[in-house]
């Protein structure tokens, strides 16, 4: 601790001088060294304890050494030559004592300044926003650019397959009462790559709708190759321009579900290596990565979700986990893989979730009333076109929203706890 190193300094240079004066032998003490401060999750409680330990340990300090300095030197004197002496060495030890109090004075002041506005500071970082040109998170909490929180609820829609059906499914997915939806993109690697142009025109649509726009490429699904994740960030890359002036409205979820074992460190370390390359670029929007798993591994975020958001020098990106029959099987699965996340001090919301699937039965009624509960965005899978046996997922019946899916289309947008009872539109529409 500084305070004690300080004390020391003061007080050896003390007991040089008593030395000088042929005083009686002199026991010097630094005083208890401060107690280490473990982190706390509660800013206010972490500054409170550092604080009370500080000024503890302190006045501790100062009058454990105080009083071993002046025991010392006033040892038995006998003779009118050691009353002399005791008498300079009293004389010395009252400077040195007072020396040792204005040292103490001085740190304590300088530590509860600095503890105060640590904890001031630890605490907008933890609670406010961050007002600006785009959406940021601060700890668990999204905001948009005006700096109120959002919470997105919405669904997915399949556009690089269904490139014609654009223009009927946005306005349709807009009566719905969404306020987001998260787009299927290519980048050439498995489908029709999605250009430049068809990029902007979809923003351009999503925002004439007051719908955020989350853009994501397909390509990388399931796949594990850490190649194929650089070539979906080069093709953002080369789509900076869609991106660039519309911080406010879009967020870049980098990859769907890349990463399809159930593993950790690659998964990690495969955004960390790409997350600098997207922000080099100039593209300052939002990043959105989706766990580990085929999205269904929220444990990878929870063990080193922190480690990736490190990687982002904007300190920017958030967490995505997708709900089916195996992340979404039980309320308790559920509560525990987003508590899980949210004890990291992390950012999540349900990128895609369903009400069945090959895996198992999803209990997606819950989904939607935890994340309604706590705050947490949700985004259905998906408004139409599944196929392959899993055509249940479709949300609407038709492109134009006209008549929803029973099982799963009404419940989502007319539950309780659905899109339209629960979404609100971002404020940068209003």
């Amino acid at each position: 601790m500084k305070f004690t190193k300080k004390i020391t300094a003061l007080l050896l240079a003390g007991i040089m001088t008593l030395s000088a004066c042929n005083t009686t032998d002199v026991v010097t003490t630094t005083g208890t060294e401060a107690p280490t401060i473990e982190a706390t999750t509660t800013t206010e409680a972490a500054a409170t304890t550092t604080t009370e330990a500080a000024s503890t340990t302190t006045t501790e300090a100062a009058s454990t050494t105080t009083t071993e300095v002046a025991t010392a030197t006033t040892s038995d004197t006998t003779t009118s030559a050691e009353e002399t002496t005791t008498a300079a060495t009293t004389t010395t030890t009252e400077q040195v004592t007072e020396a040792v109090t204005e040292a103490v004075t001085e740190v304590t002041t300088e530590t509860s300044v600095q503890t105060e506005q640590s904890a001031e500071a630890a605490d907008d970082e933890e609670t406010a926003p961050f007002p600006g040109k785009g959406f940021n998170i601060s700890g668990t909490k999204l905001y948009d650019a005006n700096g109120n929180e959002f919470i997105m609820r919405g669904v997915n829609h399949a556009h690089t397959w269904f490139k014609g059906e654009l223009h009927t499914a946005i306005p349709a997915i807009a009566e719905t009462g969404a306020n987001t939806v998260r787009i299927v993109l290519s980048n050439g690697h498995q489908w029709t790559k999605d250009s430049l142009d068809s990029i902007l025109e979809i923003i351009d649509l999503c925002k004439e709708h007051k719908l955020v726009t989350v853009l994501e490429v397909h390509d990388g699904t399931g796949i594990n190759d850490a190649s194929v994740l650089e070539g979906i960030v080069d093709y953002w890359i080369e789509m900076k321009d869609a991106l660039i002036g519309n911080e406010a409205y879009v967020i870049l979820n980098i990859a769907n579900e890349w990463y399809g074992d159930w593993g950790v460190d690659e998964w990690a370390e495969g955004y960390i290596s790409q997350i600098p390359r997207i922000r080099e670029a100039g593209i300052e929007n939002l990043i959105m990565v989706d766990s580990a798993g085929w999205g269904q591994y929220p444990m990878s975020i929870a063990k080193r979700g922190a480690d990736v958001l490190a990687a982002d020098p904007l300190k920017n990106t958030m967490f995505s986990i997708h709900m089916y029959g195996t992340a979404g099987k039980t309320d308790k699965v559920i509560q525990r893989n987003i508590d899980n996340v949210q004890k990291q001090g992390l950012c999540v919301c349900i990128g895609e979730f369903g009400y069945n699937h090959s895996d198992g039965d999803v209990k997606e009624e819950f989904i939607m009333q935890y994340c309604t509960e706590i705050g947490v965005g949700y985004l259905g899978w998906s408004w139409k076109g599944n196929g392959g046996g899993v055509e249940y997922l479709d949300i609407a019946k038709t492109w134009d929203g006209s008549q929803l899916s029973s099982d799963w289309g009404e419940p989502l947008i007319n539950g309780t706890n659905g899109i339209r009872e629960t979404s609100e539109i971002c404020s940068v529409f209003e």
